[in-house]
């Protein structure tokens, strides 16, 4: 029967656990989701002080809508994940506050049956009536045997109490933090329907602007098809250079190791979005154009740097006549770092993974957008660098 009851409490122990980390994870997610909100919002602020709509208080707007919807369904996940938690917790507590009182009444019986039949007396007499001294140690074991089941059963009613008392307080804790997550919730719902306010009110001023994005647009392309032609040319005559040379022992652990990261490798900022996706992009506004983007760009806040993903050697540092570019090799792969105001490297030098390359432009005729530009290439051909980034 003990067995029986440990089991099913040592069950209904695991799903408390798996339960609560399951909550745990959802908070973390939602600790992370307001961390990017922060950022998002202080990119906003760091816009220019007017009115004035521009693509780039669209493109964070939107930025924020859609994670704000994606806090708001992990909310969503971590009250359901705290209900059951609780349901769990309630069944629990149940299961030993039964078992609690079946352990006292069966102590109080005890306790009464040993009253009347092993008083000082009684117990004297019981070990002086044995037939022969074999008899008494077996009863004097016996009464020992008794008495040690006293105690145990004395030690168990505290335990299941003690129990009981942990399960109360973190179904308590549970009630709180689900109080605290409905709160949130319900401030994140209204900052979301602010911020689709002020994307309509963006988008309809925007498309009042048609003409004068599409100058913009063909603007912006034409700069960066000119900063591809350089990396390009760049890339072209590093592998000239190599020629059909095999790559060095300490070349070949570093393709490798860049390889064998694939998806994990950080992040080329410390903080930001993926403003820009790789491949050909439709413009957010001017439904009738597109952007074929040979890279990634991170916008982030003021003042950040560009960092090395991985390890390797600055083989290229240039400038396209108003921000600089960096190109880092990693055997036969590259990773190129454009937009930077400032450098930290220098050509021929070796960087660390997460070492600082330079510091990111903010332009302000863009309305102090700050942008980074990453490519990833092996050999000539250009890779999607999201599928190298960690998720």
């Amino acid at each position: 029967m003990k067995r029986v009851i440990y089991i099913c409490l040592l069950c209904l122990l695991s799903a408390i656990t798996v339960s609560a980390q399951t909550v745990k994870d959802l908070q973390q997610q939602r600790k992370r989701a307001l961390q990017q909100l922060e950022n998002t919002d202080k990119m906003l602020k760091q816009t220019k002080k007017n009115e004035t709509a521009t693509t780039n208080k669209l493109n964070i707007i939107n930025r924020d809508i859609n994670q704000r919807r994606k806090l708001i369904s992990t909310i969503n996940s971590e009250i359901t994940a705290l209900d059951k938690q609780m349901r769990e917790l309630t069944r629990q507590t149940d299961s030993l506050e039964k078992e609690l009182e079946r352990t006292k009444q069966a102590y109080s019986r005890l306790v009464v049956q040993n009253y009347h039949a092993h008083s000082n007396q009684s117990m004297l007499l019981f070990l002086l009536s044995a037939d022969n001294f074999n008899q008494m140690v077996r009863r004097m074991q016996y009464m020992a045997e008794a008495s040690a089941y006293h105690k145990q059963q004395v030690e168990k009613i505290k335990q299941l109490q003690d129990d009981i008392d942990h399960r109360n307080q973190e179904l308590a804790d549970s009630r709180q933090q689900k109080k605290e997550a409905l709160q949130t919730q319900n401030r994140e719902k209204d900052r979301l329907s602010s911020d689709m306010r002020k994307q309509e009110k963006l988008l309809s001023s925007l498309k009042k602007q048609e003409k004068k994005l599409k100058t913009q647009q063909q603007q912006q392309q034409k700069k960066a098809n000119e900063l591809q032609k350089q990396i390009e040319k760049m890339i072209a005559e590093q592998q000239k250079k190599a020629g059909k040379k095999a790559l060095t022992k300490d070349q070949q652990l570093l393709a490798g190791g860049f390889e064998k990261n694939k998806g994990r490798l950080p992040w080329p900022t410390d903080n930001g979005f993926i403003s820009g996706q790789f491949g050909l992009q439709p413009d957010p506004v001017l439904k009738s154009v597109t952007r074929n983007n040979k890279g990634i760009y991170i916008q982030t806040t003021a003042g950040s740097t560009a960092r090395a993903v991985y390890d390797g050697e600055v083989t290229s540092c240039f400038s396209d006549g108003q921000t600089n570019a960096v190109i880092v090799r990693h055997g036969n792969y590259y990773t190129v770092y454009a937009n930077l105001s400032k450098l930290n490297v220098k050509t021929g030098q070796k960087v660390k993974a997460k070492q600082t390359i330079g510091t990111i432009f903010t332009d302000p005729d863009e309305d102090n957008k700050t942008e980074l530009f990453f490519q990833v290439w092996k050999n000539r051909d250009i890779e999607n660098p999201s599928l190298w980034i960690t998720k």
